[in-house]
C-alpha cells in the first residue's frame, strides 16, 4: 500500500506536468523536434554500474520523450539513436544495445499503434544487423498509416555521410542529364536527403550538459533553436521536455530579420 506522501508527490507531479502543458501554446508548437540522448554511460557510473545498465534504464526517457510529444503536439520527432561513430565502442556494448533496440521494438510496438504513431528510420541501414533491420521494417510496415506523430530513429547515422550521399546522388542525376546545375536549390537537396518527408527542425535538445552537435542533422538544423540541459538521458522526463518546449515558445525566431520586423508581421 502506498504511504500518504507517495501518493501526494504522485499527485504533485501530475499537477506539475499538467501546468506546464498550460503553459505551451499549442499554435506554436516546433514542427519538428530532434534529440540528442546523451548520458546513458555517466548515469550509470554515477551509481556504480556499467554503462550498459545506463542504455537499459534510458529506455524510459524514450518512452516519456515520445509521450510529451505526442501530448504537446508535435508532428516529428527524431531521437539520435546510434550514429556511425558508435560503431566502435566495445563489441559488447554495441551487441548489447542492438538487442536492447529489438526488445523496445517489440515492447512498444502496440503503444504506437494505440497512439497512431509512425516510425521511420535513417541512417545506414545496411550496416545494421540483418535481425535488427527485419525488426525495424516489421514495426515501420504495420505503423505505416499513422499519422498523428512521425518518430524517426537515427541509427548508424551521420550527418556528413548524409550529405556525401545527397551530392553523389544529385550529380548522377546531373550526369544522366536527369537534372541540370541550374536546377539545384535548396529544395532539390532537401528532397535527397534522408528526411525529405520531414520539415526541417525547429528544436534541438541535448541531454546530459554537453554543448555540441555531434554530427547529427547538420542541414536540417540551419535553422534549429538548441536547447541544451545537464540532466542526463535516464533522467530525463516528460517535464524536461516541455520545459524546453516553453524556452523554445518564449524565443523570437528571427531568421535573419530584426525584432521590429517581426513585431510589425505579427500586428498585420
Amino acid at each position: 500500500m502506498f504511504t500518504h506522501s507517495v501518493v501526494q508527490h504522485a499527485m504533485q507531479l501530475d499537477n506539475l506536468e499538467m501546468d506546464l502543458l498550460s503553459h505551451i501554446n499549442t499554435f506554436k508548437v516546433p514542427q519538428h523536434v530532434a534529440v540528442i540522448m546523451d548520458g546513458n554511460g555517466r548515469w550509470a557510473k554515477q551509481k556504480g554500474k556499467a554503462r550498459v545498465f545506463g542504455h537499459k534504464n534510458g529506455v524510459k526517457a524514450v518512452r516519456e520523450t515520445i509521450e510529451a510529444a505526442g501530448n504537446a503536439g508535435i508532428k516529428a520527432l527524431t531521437l539520435y539513436t546510434f550514429s556511425t561513430e558508435n560503431w566502435n565502442r566495445p563489441k559488447a556494448e554495441v551487441k548489447t544495445l542492438m538487442t536492447l533496440l529489438l526488445v523496445s521494438l517489440k515492447n512498444e510496438v502496440k503503444q504506437l499503434m494505440k497512439n497512431n504513431i509512425k516510425l521511420q528510420v535513417i541512417g545506414n541501414q545496411e550496416s545494421l544487423p540483418s535481425s535488427v533491420r527485419k525488426g525495424l521494417n516489421k514495426v515501420i510496415k504495420q505503423t505505416e498509416n499513422n499519422d498523428s506523430l512521425t518518430l524517426t530513429l537515427a541509427l548508424s547515422y551521420s550527418s556528413r555521410e548524409e550529405i556525401v550521399n545527397t551530392i553523389k546522388n544529385i550529380s548522377k542525376k546531373v550526369v544522366n542529364k536527369e537534372l541540370s546545375i541550374e536546377e539545384i536549390d535548396e529544395n532539390i537537396i532537401n528532397n535527397h536527403l534522408y528526411t525529405f518527408t520531414l520539415p526541417d527542425v525547429d528544436l534541438m535538445i541535448r541531454t546530459s550538459g554537453e554543448k555540441r552537435i555531434s554530427n547529427f542533422l547538420l542541414w536540417q538544423i540551419a535553422y534549429a533553436e538548441l536547447h541544451f540541459t545537464d540532466v542526463l538521458w535516464p533522467d530525463f522526463s516528460k517535464n524536461d521536455f516541455y520545459n524546453a518546449i516553453i524556452e523554445y515558445q518564449n524565443r523570437e525566431r528571427r531568421f535573419g530579420r530584426t525584432s521590429e520586423q517581426i513585431n510589425k508581421t505579427n500586428e498585420i
